[in-house]
């Protein structure tokens, strides 16, 4: 645990002093790290924390998988874009996205407009291993995951290419990740001054 305390203070020590004036949006596939490293990156900043998924999950009583079965895919994003919409429009956070929701353009102008968006992106090997831990991955359910993942990375990641920031992670520590994304941050905001 000590270690633990140790890298989570040294990351507060690195986001000393930078204040975001808009809500930053982690994107990218299922399995970057979104979540987890939003936790962290939030704790560094001093920032509320919030999960796209979670706040779907709660507003519609239901699990995403559920979601996907009874009303499919296109019904989830509408749901998505409209939660995401009212948690930009709340006080300055970090958000993890869903993994499709920068693909939706609704959803994407939504966040292009009222937040940072940063692209958190993963090599293949990394990604399947980390998807593999979880079975609550609705479009991972068909008989090749793998081929499946690959074509979204070919699909999606023209569109995530469009995020303001993009941190290029690997199978380290997310606490990395987080110290990529702070300083990332620091020169992005520096150039916005």
């Amino acid at each position: 645990m000590g270690e633990r305390t140790d890298a989570a203070a040294a990351l507060r020590q690195q986001a000393a002093g930078l204040v975001p004036s808009r809500t930053i949006a982690l994107v990218g596939l299922m399995g970057a790290g979104k979540t987890t490293v939003g936790r962290r990156l939030a704790q560094a900043l001093a920032l509320p924390f919030a999960d796209a998924d979670a706040e779907i999950v709660t507003a519609a009583g239901r699990s995403v998988d559920a979601i996907f079965a009874e009303h499919g895919e296109c019904e989830f994003r509408r749901g998505e874009r409209k939660v995401i919409a009212r948690l930009l429009a709340g006080p300055v956070h970090v958000l993890a996205t869903g993994g499709g929701a920068f693909i939706d353009p609704g959803t994407r102008a939504l966040m292009q407009e009222r937040a940072l968006s940063i692209w958190l992106k993963a090599p293949l090997d990394v990604l399947m291993k980390r998807v593999a831990k979880r079975d609550d991955r609705p479009l991972l359910k068909e008989d090749d995951p793998r081929a499946v993942m690959q074509r979204l990375m070919d699909d999606r990641y023209p569109i995530y290419a469009e995020a303001d920031i993009t941190i290029e992670t690997s199978a380290g520590p997310h606490n990395a990740a987080v110290a990529m994304i702070l300083d990332a941050l620091r020169a992005h905001l520096a150039v916005k001054a």
